[in-house]
């Protein structure tokens, strides 16, 4: 839990509303608002995102028909429906597609004497679950959000949850009075249409309406507002009244004809000295105002406790329960963790949840904007809302690992969406290949070339034929359609012809590497190759095409043979100086090329980086885990003597964690502490630590451990102390693993504490899923993402066979 909640919530283009949060209010105005029609103010203030700190998400499981989302099937008609929480208080909230947010936040002004208190600025919080089994651990995602301010003032819970059965978001909300009394406001930020402007608002007593084009929000509270307000962002909206003097003297029905950035507030009863007041809210979404009205109503027509307890799957009622309860394995996963299982089942519901509800395998990297709250919201954003083929293979991989048959079949079948080929619009060039980023519907955002992301899916679509999942001749359909287009892609490369991208491209060199930012050789990203086109050969010869198999192997061959003359350094200005390069501009590892610049670091010579990625060969099987390459690179890897630019390694709280790479400049301002990006590109940006490398090596070691065929228990149990406990130390108190953690490295921004998930993005499904795949490994004693024909091939002895 925060401990100091810092002001990001609403982001730095805002902060003038913020100046008098906590602050003595001027008396004197009427208690009596001035009802007006048009608030004044058009088109009021710009606006950000929220903090990307998610401490919750959610949405309501819905059962596939067929394969697919449709309504009708076990769980009734289908709700596409998304929230999160961040700081004690609802964040984005999506409708329709899942990156298409229509909320920034809802939260609770609460004026206190002659005080002012605004949940996420000035109040601590802890999340909780609503559905535990018998040991804690979460059936469904469902949150219990309890806020308290710091002067004791006021405490309010929030139960928070979607309706399985129809658009709309429900609040159930305690708000309880401390020594004095209080009146607390309801305010409500439209991002309507995933855009902070454009927005037309009314309020009534009865509901609070927010619009753009053809989507619509209606907020309905149980009982009626005592008073509601439509206003405009920093000049008409209520909480600016609130903040001049505690009441609202003005409230004005609707912001009329011209669109903008709009607020809507409603009032609550004043609430005695020690006593407490219960209000239920739902948010209803829809076409039309009359749609997301019926929405709302609906909920309320079936009844709250009814719609909790078909999202959670009581009884004979069909929900995430049921769901939780259908995979196989995630017991004993549970059981090799070290926290009971909570993070475990915590992670299971993250990855589902984080599936789009109209396309159907569709899974997204985040529902999270990255450092949301100094974004600019005027232009529509996916953030990591988003499809990359990389993030997507994980996800699917730790779904199989769970048990689940049926999501990452769709996610195999969903595959084809998002690779280049000759229909895709705007293509003049190679195809096969797969589109760096996409929305879900397969709207392309971001064309660079990552062979890795190539790779994957056919990696991806052979251990679900293996499993028994995909049928030989499903598979001999997508060996034509999908699978040859992609490993001819990874043989054969092309020159590329999609918006920007008009480069050749010459396996197993690629345009990007597994973190986007550079050309050249990767190791982790040859891996892939090598590991793609082994099983393709497989696929390729049982679907009867041989002389494409013959063709992909000795491709997969001819980069394995090469790997450590591509990548590995025996002339380093590291150690010993012989190392796996985080990169290698060009075929000669030793030459010293100097890597491009990035998030304001200036290119330094490519020796003077090493990265984790020389273990995704030991992972797939490309490499023993004893190879020589591969055990020099660790004490490089592992250096905690190197100065804090370049080094890699950083273990916090006793919990070993390392950086993406020396020089990364992803992430907080050493210089200023601001977010990423906030002031431009500087040398000061600085990458932190990231949670999935202490699952890839936690990996790593149960890879070394078993080499020579043996687990010795306690050996075992000394990784999950090590590997899985430290994942575990980096979720928040609602379970949920970021991207990156605060490693102490320069100034700190307010509130972060040393471990903690930084504002870049949580949950991330990749953290999750490397959870769990660690988990899987341990409880088989095997490697999960290991390959066997790949390792029979060329990690016997240590070294590549010839």
């Amino acid at each position: 839990m925060r401990k100091l909640t810092h002001a990001l919530l609403l982001g730095a283009a805002v902060l003038p509303l913020m100046a008098c949060a906590s602050m003595p209010l001027s008396t004197g105005a009427s208690a009596i608002p001035v009802a007006e029609t048009v608030a004044p103010g058009a088109p009021g203030a710009a606006t950000t995102w929220s903090s990307a700190a998610k401490t919750g998400v959610g949405a309501s499981y819905e059962a596939y028909v067929d394969g697919q989302y449709r309504d009708g099937g076990p769980t009734g008609p289908v709700s596409r429906v998304w929230f999160s929480l961040a700081d004690g208080v609802l964040t984005e909230t999506m409708y329709g597609l899942i990156h298409e947010a229509q909320i920034k936040a809802l939260r609770f002004a609460v004026v206190s004497g002659d005080r002012l208190g605004i949940e996420g600025t000035d109040t601590v919080s802890r999340t909780e679950y609503l559905h535990t089994d018998a040991r804690g651990r979460p059936l469904s995602p469902a949150y219990r959000v309890v806020t308290e301010s710091a002067d004791h003032a006021f405490e309010i819970e929030k139960r928070v949850f979607t309706d399985p059965d129809s658009n709309a978001l429900i609040l159930r909300v305690t708000i309880t009075a401390g020594s004095a009394p209080v009146t607390p406001y309801l305010i409500l930020e439209p991002h309507m249409a995933n855009t902070g402007g454009g927005d037309r608002a009314q309020a009534t007593a009865t509901g609070l309406h927010a619009s753009e084009g053809d989507v619509h929000l209606t907020l309905r509270p149980g009982q009626p507002f005592e008073a509601a307000s439509a206003g405009f962002l920093g000049t008409s909206d209520g909480l600016t009244d609130l903040r001049a003097n505690g009441r609202l003297t003005h409230t004005y029905a609707s912001t009329g004809d011209t669109p903008g950035a709009v607020v809507l507030t409603g009032s609550l009863p004043t609430i005695a000295a020690g006593q407490s007041l219960t209000r239920d809210f739902v948010i209803g979404f829809g076409p039309t105002q009359a749609a997301s009205e019926a929405a709302a109503d609906a909920s309320f027509t079936t009844g709250l406790d009814e719609v909790l307890a078909r999202f959670n799957g009581e009884g004979d009622r069909v929900g995430w329960k049921d769901w939780i309860g259908s995979l196989t394995e995630l017991p004993r996963m549970a059981e090799v963790a070290t926290d009971g299982g909570k993070l475990a089942y915590a992670s299971a519901l993250m990855l589902k949840v984080q599936e789009d509800r109209t396309y159907a395998g569709a899974l997204i990297a985040s529902l999270s904007n990255p450092w949301g709250a100094t974004v600019d919201a005027t232009q529509a954003s996916t953030g990591y809302k988003a499809v990359w083929p990389r993030d997507f293979y994980q996800v699917a991989m730790a779904l199989m690992a769970l048990g689940d048959k049926q999501t990452p079949l769709a996610a195999f079948r969903y595959l084809p969406q998002v690779q280049v080929d000759a229909e895709t619009p705007g293509n003049t060039g190679a195809t096969g290949w797969f589109l760096q980023k996409t929305h879900v519907d397969g709207q392309i955002e971001w064309v660079g070339v990552q062979l890795d992301q190539t790779a994957m899916p056919i990696m991806l679509g052979w251990r679900l034929w293996k499993a028994g999942e995909v049928s030989d001749a499903e598979m001999a359909r997508m060996y034509t359609a999908m699978i040859k287009p992609a490993a001819d892609f990874l043989v054969d490369g092309g020159r590329i012809g999609l918006e920007w991208n008009d480069r050749t491209i010459t396996p197993p060199w690629s345009q990007q590497e597994r973190w986007e930012e550079q050309e050249g050789y990767s190791p982790s990203t040859t891996a892939a190759v090598i590991t793609g086109l082994t099983v393709a050969s497989e696929i390729a010869r049982a679907s009867g095409d041989a002389s494409s198999a013959d063709r992909y192997q000795a491709a997969a061959d001819d980069y394995a043979g090469k790997v450590e003359a591509r990548m590995f350094t025996t002339e380093g200005s590291l150690g010993d100086g012989d190392y796996f390069l985080r990169l290698s501009r060009n075929e000669d590892p030793n030459d010293r090329a100097p890597l491009g610049e990035n998030n304001g670091q200036p290119a330094l010579p490519e020796d003077r980086i090493v990265d984790g990625g020389f273990l995704e060969l030991v992972r797939y099987g490309v490499r023993a885990a004893n190879s020589p390459s591969i055990v020099s690179t660790l004490p490089e890897y592992d250096d905690q003597m190197r100065e804090d630019r370049l080094r890699v390694r950083y273990d916090l709280n006793g919990s070993p964690g390392w950086r993406r790479y020396g020089n990364d400049g992803y992430g907080e301002n050493t210089d200023t502490a601001g977010n990423y990006g906030l002031g431009g590109m500087t040398p000061g940006q600085r990458g932190r630590v990231w949670p999935i490398f202490t699952g890839e090596r936690g990996t790593y070691e149960l890879a070394r451990l078993l080499q020579d065929g043996t687990a010795d228990p306690a050996a075992i149990d000394r990784i999950r102390q090590t590997y899985v406990r430290g994942m575990e130390s980096f979720a928040n108190d609602g379970l949920m693993l970021p991207e990156q953690v605060w490693d102490g490295v320069g100034r700190t921004p307010s509130g972060y504490a040393i471990g903690e998930g930084t504002d870049s993005a949580t949950p991330l499904a990749w953290t999750h899923a490397e959870y769990l795949k660690l988990l899987r490994s341990l409880a088989d004693r095997a490697v999960w993402d290991r390959y066997g024909p790949v390792a029979e091939r060329y990690a016997r002895q240590g070294r590549p066979s010839s």
